[in-house]
């Protein structure tokens, strides 16, 4: 009698890294050559799990180091309350339960989900991770996809055609500490609007296509250096996690030296503990030179490879790339090149970062932001800013936009010397810097106009710092205008309509006299002076009303 075992063969589908190019991981698909075992599945629980088992086993076949996806549909979790044969199939295949990722699949809809939430809870317990699939294609509710807080969100392809929806995705990813993927990518447009969304995994035909034996190399699309604007405190260490090579603690110098022998690529080992902690670290030369030595083989091939091993350097998943630095610039210079452990909440290990890729990061954020400083000042320029406010806006977070210039410059210039100008914009411009609160964003935009980006409870005092102090230019005073608009979330939908909200506070602070500070609301009409004067009618001599009130713009 046929089984549907007969007909069934597997796929795998590499998952990418979008800023490295690595391969981040391999999905087993189901492939039968004759029926639809997968809707049989989709209404047959134990059916479900048994194809979950013979992926895990199939990939066990190929002896594949790398991480595995291996797809389950949530109606089997909530039914069957976990998965404890797949659990078995994951040891006997040598692998261990944080090394496999289970993609929930929909539908959601008539599955209980406290039963769902339970099962998950108990197969996060053994040490399986998690991934929310078909998001944006399927029925997953937003409420439940909290509670499920996985640590991978596939988004559907088809979504990249609104952009919004995809930074949006972003911005839940990372108030869950989830990676956002984007599955079914097939152009390098695609690609670029993934990347663009903040996307940092993608999986696809662009990259390389299901095989029956696991792609060795992928295809990743040259990047773009203006495609993705760092932060400036450094890219995520989330976006360089490399698959890590794992061995239990108590593995021998062979089994090591078998592992590193039959991977060429492989730059270390990490040996973990039953829960997944790294304990040691194996570096790859250092090893392989102490086993080549005359007796190094029969020294220590049957001994623990702890031995030869290091304590690990780790940093959790939440570490930006200068953090990553600081752990390696922490011990001594031979071990400069080792690969740092990243880990999550419980110490677990979730991959690891190598050294040349955050340099080369890094080396990229440094040169693109060289190029956008300004010459006189070195603050950045527009683009930096504008950047930070996009991302401020995806990110659902209020702030102030303020633009600053010196009154009436060119008569400084003419009068003082462009020598004396020089110095004076050099000067607002540290002034600004001295004054800008921690998350302070300052760009200097040309000539004498300055912007700054902060959140609105810093305000008074930088309006202070810089309106209260005596300026001057070869001896001649010089005063100073202040516009700003405070937008909170939903107010504006990008950096372009928060400049045009600036732009008539600009001219009524220029309006006014002396040093000046006007404050709008974005969407509100109307603005507050809250310095400077308006000039008197010409009839009425020498009296000057001084305004504190709300003005009509």
């Amino acid at each position: 009698m046929h089984s549907w075992t007969d007909t069934l063969r597997f796929a795998f589908q590499p998952v990418v890294n979008l800023t490295t190019g690595a391969v981040a991981g391999l999905e087993i698909l189901a492939r039968p050559e004759a029926g639809d075992v997968l809707a049989e599945a989709r209404r047959d629980p134990g059916l479900d799990c048994r194809l979950a088992v013979a992926a895990v086993r199939a990939a066990a076949r190929m002896e594949t180091l790398l991480p595995l996806f291996v797809n389950v549909f949530a109606g089997t979790l909530a039914d069957l309350g976990g998965l404890p044969s797949l659990h078995d199939a994951v040891r006997e295949a040598g692998r261990l339960p944080w090394e496999v990722t289970i993609d929930l699949c929909p539908p959601y809809t008539h599955v209980p989900q406290r039963a769902l939430l339970e099962a998950v809870a108990t197969l996060r317990g053994q040490g399986f991770r998690f991934c929310a699939d078909g998001v944006g294609d399927g029925d997953v509710p937003l409420r439940l996809l909290s509670d499920l807080s996985p640590g991978l969100l596939k988004l559907d392809a088809s979504l990249l055609a609104r952009p919004a929806v995809v930074r949006s995705m972003r911005t839940l990813c990372d108030e869950l500490g989830a990676l956002l993927a984007v599955e079914g990518v097939e152009t390098e447009g695609q690609c670029a609007a993934a990347l663009a969304g903040g996307a940092q995994l993608a999986q696809g035909e662009l990259f390389a296509p299901p095989a029956r034996l696991p792609a060795a190399d992928v295809y990743v699309p040259p990047r773009s250096p203006a495609e993705v604007a760092a932060p400036r405190t450094g890219p995520s260490v989330r976006e360089f996690v490399r698959p890590a090579a794992l061995l239990p603690a108590t593995a021998s110098a062979g089994q090591v030296r078998a592992l590193l022998t039959g991977s060429p690529d492989v730059s270390g080992v990490l040996l973990v503990d039953t829960t997944g902690v790294p304990v040691r670290s194996v570096h790859r030369s250092r090893f392989l030179l102490s086993m080549s030595g005359r007796y190094g083989h029969a020294l220590y091939a049957d001994r623990p490879a702890a031995k030869l091993g290091d304590p690990p350097r780790t940093v959790g998943v939440d570490a930006t790339a200068w953090e990553v630095l600081d752990v390696v610039a922490v011990g001594g210079r031979d071990r400069t090149s080792d690969d740092v452990a990243v880990v999550d909440e419980y110490g677990r290990c979730v991959g690891t970062v190598r050294l040349a890729d955050l340099v080369r990061a890094l080396a990229e954020t440094r040169v693109e932001e060289a190029a956008g400083l300004n010459p006189l000042t070195r603050l950045p320029g527009s683009d930096a800013i504008t950047g930070e406010v996009d991302r401020r806006i995806a990110a659902g977070r209020a702030f102030a936009l303020s633009w600053l210039d010196v009154d009436h410059f060119k008569q400084v210039n003419d009068g003082a010397g462009f020598a004396a100008g020089d110095e004076l914009i050099r000067a607002v411009g540290r002034a600004l810097q001295r004054a800008a609160s921690d998350g302070a964003r300052v760009g200097h935009i040309g000539g004498d106009d300055f912007l700054v980006l902060a959140d609105p409870d810093g305000l008074d005092p930088l309006a202070a710092s810089v309106l209260d102090a005596d300026w001057s230019a070869g001896g001649r005073p010089v005063t100073l205008s202040l516009a700003t608009v405070l937008c909170t979330p939903g107010s504006v939908s990008d950096h372009r309509q928060a400049a045009a909200c600036l732009a008539p506070l600009k001219k009524a602070a220029k309006a006014l006299h002396g040093a000046s500070w006007v404050l709008g609301r974005a969407g509100v009409p109307g603005h507050e002076a809250r310095r400077g004067s308006r000039p008197a009618p010409a009839s009425a001599g020498c009296a000057v009303a001084v305004e504190r009130g709300v003005q009509g713009v």
